[in-house]
């Protein structure tokens, strides 16, 4: 029977770290301070953005939420995001995505200062990424390594393939698991008879975005597979494509409408040797890893 790798309690030890590691900043006079700008009201992002606030205040860090309005401009925006530079309490800086439309994004995101990026985003933090050199790593894609470290399953010599080719997560996690020694393949939408390529892989990352995308035809009997999909389906005709005969989802369907369904279909993990599922498989690592990395940010502000 598949193993099922347990996000939620690798999570738990990763802020339990933290909060050690922020106990002990505090001896020397330091505490790391995330500010994460919230544009709008975007109901989802409402609830992940205060999810991470109060992460903030449970390990100790200090966290600043600003909320600029949906009529913000990118000049607005920007002189925000120079204000966070400059601002010696502020070790990290979050700008929740979506933006609006009339806001440039990639504009703004390129504007936080590298060493306050804690979200790995920046070109520069993704250069450093690529040259091996100490950078803030994407936070999914480093709460991928965690979880295959802390789960005791071997990187070293293991065929990696990535499904998906995305500057967040596809290409970061390829190269964070080239840096661990695996032979790595990037696939995506457009890589000719996939499923062979994907057959090969001992361990096989789904970052796709297409829900159930992987099917069991695709992958390698034992292979350890990690979902980091997160597709929401509201329809019993998606519902049942997925998930029929399973009780306990049908329940959960039935009273709210949806469910979530990863990038993997749930029969192929059936083939599996470990997996982790959806939900509670990698989500729960980005908020623990974007913890991680404001600390880590504070330190490297510092040259601790």
């Amino acid at each position: 029977m598949a193993r099922v790798l347990d996000g939620a309690a690798i999570a738990a030890a990763i802020k339990g770290e933290v909060a050690e590691e922020v106990k002990a900043l505090a001896k020397q006079g330091i505490r790391p301070g995330l500010a994460a700008v919230l544009v709008g009201h975007v109901p989802a992002s409402e609830i992940y953005v205060a999810s991470k606030v109060k992460t903030c205040g449970e390990l100790g860090l200090c966290s600043d939420l600003i909320t600029p309005p949906d009529t913000v401009t990118t000049e607005e925006m920007l002189d925000l995001v120079l204000a966070l530079n400059n601002r010696e309490d502020v070790d990290g800086i979050l700008i929740q995505l979506p933006l609006p439309k009339h806001v440039e994004a990639k504009f703004l995101l390129d504007s936080v200062s590298p060493d306050k990026d804690v979200d790995g985003f920046h070109p520069v933090n993704a250069g450093k990424l690529q040259a091996g050199r100490p950078a803030l790593a994407p936070c999914t894609p480093a709460g991928v390594i965690e979880i295959l470290k802390r789960s005791g399953l071997p990187i070293i010599g293991q065929h990696a393939v990535v499904v998906g080719r995305s500057d967040i997560v596809g290409k970061p996690v390829s190269m964070l698991l080239l840096h661990e020694n695996a032979t790595v393949t990037i696939c995506h939408s457009k890589t000719r008879d996939l499923g062979a390529i994907t057959r090969q892989a001992d361990i096989l990352v789904a970052a796709i975005g297409r829900p159930g995308f992987i099917k069991p035809e695709m992958v390698k009997p034992g292979a350890t597979i990690i979902d980091v999909g997160i597709n929401r389906i509201t329809t019993r005709e998606e519902f049942d494509q997925f998930f029929a005969g399973d009780s306990k989802r049908e329940a959960a369907f039935a009273k709210r409408g949806s469910t979530i369904v990863g990038d993997v279909h749930p029969k192929a993990f059936e083939l599996a040797g470990a997996y982790t599922p959806v939900p509670g498989g990698v989500g729960p690592l980005t908020i623990a890893m974007l913890m991680a990395n404001t600390v880590r940010a504070a330190k490297l502000r510092r040259g601790l």
